[in-house]
């Protein structure tokens, strides 16, 4: 597998990334169904949470206020991860400035069927690049639920480093977060 080809400019139809196997987009409005079915799936409602999407309008919703408004706010945000060879909607990845966490951290979430496959550390690698090599990131982090092992393992293995456990906020639950930095990968 070669690293990602990695898109200095966005492309007309919202294409950022390139992997071997692989594109990541922009979401549209257009990926409502695609959106409604994967932040339903039982593991997204276990180690993410509910984000009350229960139909098209509230995923056309939450696409709108979440990815899209992330894309004009700071430039980057969630991608839609589809097959280079049919363009099936697979899973997201990418970039996300929240408010409650100190740097940018990557967020990715796949459908049932295409886990375990190696799409998800393929997608995360070339998100991880482009942090760094466009958008310019010196520290990149990423959360999990302290259950969620293959999530863990996943981040390990594109290079993030486990550093401790917290509790998101008072009134959340604890989570396990990892880092990468510039000045740790080229050592």
């Amino acid at each position: 597998m070669t690293a990602a080809v990695v898109a200095t400019t966005e492309a007309a139809d919202g294409l950022v990334l390139e992997t071997d196997r692989l594109l990541l987009r922009r979401l549209v409005t257009d990926d409502a169904a695609f959106i409604l079915e994967l932040v339903n799936d039982p593991d997204w409602l276990r180690y993410i949470g509910d984000k009350g999407v229960r139909n098209l309008d509230d995923a056309r919703l939450y696409i709108q206020q979440g990815p899209m408004a992330m894309y004009e706010r700071v430039g980057f945000g969630l991608f839609r991860v589809e097959l280079k060879a049919d363009g099936a909607p697979i899973g997201m990845c990418g970039l996300i400035k929240r408010d409650t966490l100190p740097d940018v951290d990557i967020g990715f979430a796949f459908l049932p069927q295409f886990r375990a496959h190696g799409y998800g550390r393929e997608a995360a690698r070339a998100t991880l690049d482009y942090g760094r090599d466009v958008v310019a990131l010196k520290r990149i982090i990423a959360i999990t639920s302290p259950d969620n092992d293959a999530s863990g393992r996943l981040l390990e293995a594109v290079g993030l480093r486990f550093e401790r456990s917290f509790d998101i906020s008072p009134d959340d639950r604890s989570v396990r977060l990892y880092g990468w930095t510039a000045e740790a990968a080229s050592a």
